[in-house]
């Protein structure tokens, strides 16, 4: 018997995670990790509330599976909620779930499963994975491809690869609904998350206001021609593409097309100014573990809930390429990840540079 360890969250995918790896046959242990929470909002925080907590026990006792607590607040507040706000600070828009993926889930709580004897760690993630003639293991999209959070998964490589288990991403989100009631687990009918845990469904620009209270410096908004139109409130509180909230009269409607942190200034211009051919991104991961030698077609996406698009992925040097978009891409964003599509197989992905 195989013994794995289960990421829980209270939520339903986590909680038919362990139930399928069960049946399945696997000496399973409930796992959860009590992350970071502004004071005052620990009843807020999706990922480890008070009722996350005790909705993922009477998951785990339901089950008949024991069930840990990990403290992971410090590390947490350190690697994901502080590069949070360094991002914003410098002009960014970053993924922190990209970064709790790549350390909290894939390194600390990893660790902590194999120091209790675990063969594998799996997750509630939507994705798919498979092993190849060569040994090697290839990082698919799940099944459901309105749920397929293989984006987020692409900081993985081999070792960890081999080490995860997805056990919802062969089964459509409505299925693992049926299975949670069918199996009458307290998770069944939990809603979906769709905010970024440490907000507590807060807009990210009033977290930032209280935590970096330094980072809402105003300054000019131009055109690309240089012409003032009025004076933004931080350069952090805008996206790009972003038309409303701009404060500015204008006969037509205005879009954010960049933001210039050295000049503190924030650049609109109209619709059809929007948009890139092209992008750089940084800390390149390749699933395989080598890099291409030569450049090659895929589909990329540039955000986690955006359409992926033809392009031709150049790697230009260890750990960072070049990307020429068949098609302009509208909302290019430093800090986002571009990741690398071949069919339903993750290539790689790196930081937007």
């Amino acid at each position: 018997m195989t013994k794995v360890v289960v990421a829980m969250s209270g939520g339903v995918d986590s909680s038919v995670a362990a139930a399928l790896l069960k049946q399945q046959g696997y000496e399973v242990i409930g796992m959860m990790l009590r992350l970071w929470s502004e004071a005052g909002k620990e009843e807020s925080n999706r990922c480890c509330t008070p009722d996350s907590l005790a909705l993922a026990r009477r998951v785990a006792a339901r089950l008949d599976i024991p069930f840990y607590v990990v403290d992971a607040k410090e590390l947490f507040y350190s690697t994901v909620v502080l590069t949070f706000l360094d991002g914003y600070a410098q002009g960014l828009t970053p993924n922190p779930c990209v970064i709790c993926n790549r350390q909290i889930k894939w390194n600390f709580l990893l660790n902590h499963a194999l120091a209790l004897g675990a063969d594998a760690m799996a997750t509630g993630h939507y994705a798919r994975k498979q092993k190849m003639d060569n040994g090697r293991w290839q990082l698919l999209r799940s099944i459901d491809r309105s749920k397929d959070q293989s984006y987020v998964l692409h900081v993985l490589n081999q070792e960890k690869l081999g080490l995860a288990l997805f056990p919802v991403g062969d089964h459509p989100k409505p299925e693992i609904r049926r299975i949670a009631v069918t199996l009458g687990l307290p998770s069944a009918t939990r809603s979906d998350s769709q905010d970024l845990c440490f907000l507590a469904g807060e807009d990210y620009r009033e977290f930032l206001r209280r935590n970096a209270p330094g980072i809402g410096n105003p300054g000019p908004i131009l055109t690309r021609e240089g012409k003032v139109l009025g004076e933004h409130q931080g350069l952090a509180f805008y996206t790009i593409g972003q038309r409303k909230g701009l404060g500015i009269s204008f006969p037509v409607p205005l879009y954010v097309l960049s933001k210039d942190v050295a000049s503190n200034s924030l650049v609109v211009g109209l619709e059809d100014e929007l948009g890139q051919s092209w992008l750089t991104a940084l800390d390149v991961n390749w699933l395989s573990g080598e890099s291409p030698a030569a450049p090659f077609r895929a589909q990329v996406k540039t955000r986690y809930t955006a359409m992926e698009s033809g392009a031709t992925v150049t790697p230009i040097e260890p750990g960072r390429v070049y990307i020429s978009f068949d098609k302009s891409q509208r909302d290019i964003t430093p800090g986002q990840a571009a990741v690398f599509y071949d069919g339903d197989v993750v290539v790689g992905g790196g930081t937007i540079k």
